[in-house]
């Protein structure tokens, strides 16, 4: 039963979690967008004060079950091991614990929290692995089984479904962090079940030290125990020592495996007692407490489609060399961004507009950056505000939206189409949303010549219609720089 159990949450968590990576629409987000927020990561990081009580509590109490029921990549390390087992059974060994490397691990991602190294962070963080898999791998299949069904649906005069891009800018880096995430991933739990778990993720260390202290675990019953060996051979964790008839609850996940197999009833999950709690406790306790700290406190301290009417060809527009990069409303600064954000995608894949797409800063590689050569920041939209579990971007109304100022305008004068085809245009100041751009004459002394436009930053929000809009290519006559500190205006 406790199997069971465990598969469904999981199933219902893993469904949820893929649905909302991969649906550009919105919808899954309306149903799931409580999932990310129970990440443990991002908890901390977005001091989600609500989900922290909640998975500390739930560890407490029913063991380190957050690792086989909420956390995307170890379900998926599960699936891809329950495919080894189906190849050869009772293939896994109990073995000691690999503190050392657990605890160094952990300390890198303090000190890369601490230094606001988001590329270290983000290819430790277990969510954000399974965001970037979900995003650059399984989006793509997904947006062409829409795009599919489109077509079939105009033929027949329905429009139920329309077509979308399936590629993203600046994806090629994350495509291949994604693809060796998944290949080392599915190569250790093939083999070994939950290597990666209890050895590389920061997240598992964490919750290694609170499961050993919870109320309720898989425990022995000596009397009954035939010393068949079926337990430690189907434990997934190599948590069990058959011999001693002793359970290592600090990479113990609940999974119920063990109690499957066993056919003399010897392993049971229930309430600890005293002659039970004999699990091998790691006597660098101290060191992990430190470590824990610290990263508490490194978390309280820290980013349309062009169409052409189908007459002529139009040469794709290149995105500016931007001094600052630009980050969402919401984000507060590039410094909140980068110690906030773990690189998940979700903002991305979520993005309507086409305008996030990872850096390919090695900084802050992975990490949301802003471009308008396909569509601009709308100001009516706040999704990627709404989605996002880290606090790397702060929710915000769309009320307010359009009085935070991430970037400003600047307009260049040599690819003007006024001053370089002699005709007039006006596009970028009929399209601001917020009256920014006004239009004067190019000759000051006559007011019949082309007119110009002239960029009022004191008003400008940097939202990227006029960059966005521009007819001129390949590069507009008026793009955005970001600002560091965003600020309302």
């Amino acid at each position: 039963m406790l199997r069971k159990i465990r598969i469904v949450l999981a199933t219902v968590m893993l469904i949820g979690i893929t649905w909302l990576f991969v649906d550009f629409t919105g919808t899954a987000h309306h149903c799931f967008s409580w999932m990310p927020k129970l990440q443990l990561l991002e908890a901390i990081l977005a001091l989600n004060v609500v989900a922290l009580v909640i998975l500390i509590a739930m560890t407490l109490v029913f063991g380190r079950i957050y690792c086989s029921i909420i956390c995307p990549l170890g379900i998926l390390q599960d699936i891809i091991g329950w495919v080894g087992k189906k190849v050869k059974k009772n293939r896994y060994t109990f073995s000691k614990a690999l503190s050392w490397l657990r605890y160094t691990m952990l300390g890198v991602m303090v000190v890369a929290l601490v230094a606001g190294i988001g590329s270290i962070v983000q290819l430790l963080a277990p969510y954000s692995a399974f965001g970037r898999i979900a995003t650059t791998l399984l989006q793509p299949l997904y947006k062409m089984g829409n795009n599919v069904l489109a077509a079939i649906s105009e033929h027949y005069d329905n429009y139920a479904f329309y077509h979308t891009e399936t590629g993203v800018p600046n994806i090629t880096i994350v495509l291949a962090i994604a693809c060796v995430t998944l290949v080392v991933l599915a190569v250790l739990a093939y083999r070994n079940g939950r290597t990666y778990c209890n050895t590389i993720c920061p997240v598992g260390t964490v919750l290694s030290f609170l499961s050993r202290f919870s109320w309720m675990k898989i425990q022995f019953d000596a009397d009954k125990c035939k010393n068949c060996s079926l337990c430690t051979k189907n434990c997934k964790a190599a948590c069990i020592d058959f011999k001693s008839h002793q359970v290592d609850y600090s990479r113990c996940v609940v999974c119920g495996d063990c109690i499957e197999s066993c056919k003399f009833g010897a392993l049971q999950y229930g309430m600890s007692t005293q002659s039970n709690q004999k699990a091998a406790i790691d006597p660098s306790k101290r060191s992990f407490l430190l470590a824990s700290a610290m990263m508490t406190t490194a978390a309280l301290a820290q980013e349309a489609k062009m169409t052409d009417g189908g007459l002529a060809d139009i040469e794709d527009k290149v995105a500016p060399e931007r001094q600052t990069p630009l980050t969402p409303p919401g984000s507060l600064s590039a410094r909140n961004m980068a110690q906030h954000c773990t690189g998940c995608q979700l903002c991305i894949s979520e993005c309507p507009n086409e305008v996030l797409r990872p850096s390919g800063d090695w900084l802050h590689l992975m990490q949301p950056t802003m471009s308008y050569e396909l569509g601009y920041c709308r100001p009516e939209c706040t999704r990627c505000s709404e989605v996002c579990p880290a606090g790397a971007i702060k929710p915000i109304q769309k009320e307010e939206k359009s009085s935070i100022q991430i970037g400003h305008a600047v307009w260049v004068k040599k690819n003007c189409i006024p001053l370089t085809d002699g005709v007039s245009c006006g596009n970028c100041a009929r399209h601001c949303p917020v009256g920014a751009i006004e239009m004067v004459p190019s000759d000051p002394d006559d007011e019949e010549s082309l007119k110009i436009p002239v960029v009022n930053e004191s008003r400008c929000i940097g939202c990227g219609a006029c960059e966005n809009l521009c007819p001129a290519r390949p590069f507009s006559a008026i793009y955005v720089e970001g600002h560091e500190v965003h600020k309302e205006i």
